[in-house]
């Protein structure tokens, strides 16, 4: 399965450590959508999108890269890391695959270090996220988009 993650991760790389364990599994192209570049989506056989929660949202610039550049009817799947609350998760993301009558094949989160704003004064909250069990959990997620992906299902 030829996949393509497009994704925005900052501050501690939580994100960036998710996907690059997800990628251990098959052979990912991990897309940040922070550099130029020419994207064709239509050639991946599927599509992910990642971001940290900032603000209780998936990051504007992975909101606007899916507007953008996610192809009609492609099977996508969403991941994202959280200090503290998961906020409203994939919402505005999946709203944009709905439209685009892209199938879903599945959503993965985990808790992420976090020392953002008032964070900051207490040391930070989800210290040491993503842990090797989060990671682990990440590559099973992959390996099951995988399988639903070729039985042609979605969530």
């Amino acid at each position: 399965m030829k996949t393509a993650i497009c994704y925005y991760s900052r501050h501690h790389g939580n994100t960036l450590k998710v996907l690059e364990a997800m990628a251990e599994e098959d052979e990912v192209d991990l897309i940040d959508v922070t550099t130029r570049q020419l994207v064709r989506l239509e050639e991946y056989d599927c599509v992910g999108f990642a971001s940290g929660i900032y603000g209780f949202e998936f990051q504007k610039a992975v909101v606007e890269f899916a507007r953008q550049y996610l192809p009609q009817g492609k099977p996508v799947f969403f991941v994202y890391t959280y200090g503290g609350a998961k906020g409203t998760g994939a919402k505005a993301v999946a709203e944009i695959a709905q439209e685009k009558g892209c199938p879903v094949l599945g959503e993965f989160s985990c808790k992420g270090y976090d020392t953002f704003g008032p964070f900051k004064l207490v040391g930070g909250i989800s210290k040491g996220h993503p842990d090797t069990e989060d990671l682990k959990h990440a590559r099973q997620f992959y390996r099951a988009i995988q399988e639903t992906y070729q039985r042609g299902e979605s969530v």
